[in-house]
């Protein structure tokens, strides 16, 4: 699994129906996130949070994608759970992945883990992963979180917003960027290119190092 590398597909079953990976994917942005297991508490909080900023990934056309490594009847209880507990309303999938193929699949876990009725949180650790996916199915971000760490929506958005961005601007995004911050003229842009594409100028921080403000997105 590496950036820019097409997102493995796969069909698994999901508590909003069959979901056929690259069909469902493609055209849109996705953000696939993955949890160890249901009834966890830092995974409670994140589906919850992810899904009371459903309109935030709707706005940049970016769809949510959960995994649970349990069976699709303790994803339904466990939404439900979730729901009654925030009250918040999960309209996104969450695939079940009780037999652990999507996991191995995307590298979440050894090909050779065991697949029985014992495994715990503790034995799924590593099924704490986030993807950014673009709209034709390349991986242009993997995060992978410990169990004790919830994820932080604000930097997942931050890191759409860049993606996004730099996708179709000759530009990069600089530490602790946010969407209307400065951005940095792309390393592979000579001084020539750069003063057609920005003939507002720009500010040079040092030879290799030049700061414009944020060109309109699209």
């Amino acid at each position: 699994m590496r950036i820019n590398e097409e997102a493995p597909d796969f069909i698994a079953q999901s508590t909003k129906g069959t979901i056929s990976f690259h069909e469902w994917g493609r055209g849109s942005w996705t953000l696939f996130f993955s949890h160890p297991k249901d009834f966890t508490p830092v995974c409670a909080t994140e589906v919850s949070a992810l899904a009371s900023s459903s309109d935030e990934f709707k706005n940049r056309d970016c769809k949510l994608l959960g995994l649970s490594a349990d069976s699709l009847e303790s994803h339904f209880s466990w939404v439900d759970d979730i729901e009654e507990t925030y009250s918040h309303s999960i309209d996104f999938p969450i695939i079940a992945d009780k037999n652990l193929f999507v996991s191995k699949l995307y590298d979440m876990l050894p090909a050779d883990a065991s697949v029985d009725g014992s495994r715990s949180a503790a034995d799924n650790a590593t099924v704490r992963t986030v993807y950014i996916i673009d709209p034709q199915l390349k991986i242009k971000m993997m995060m992978a979180y410990p169990m004790t760490t919830g994820r932080d929506v604000k930097e997942i958005l931050r890191v759409i917003d860049s993606i996004q961005l730099t996708a179709t601007k000759k530009v990069a995004t600089p530490v602790n960027w946010r969407d209307g911050n400065d951005v940095i003229i792309a390393a592979s842009v000579d001084d020539s290119e750069a003063k057609k594409l920005f003939p507002d100028g720009w500010k040079s921080v040092n030879s290799y190092t030049r700061l414009v403000s944020q060109p309109k997105k699209g």
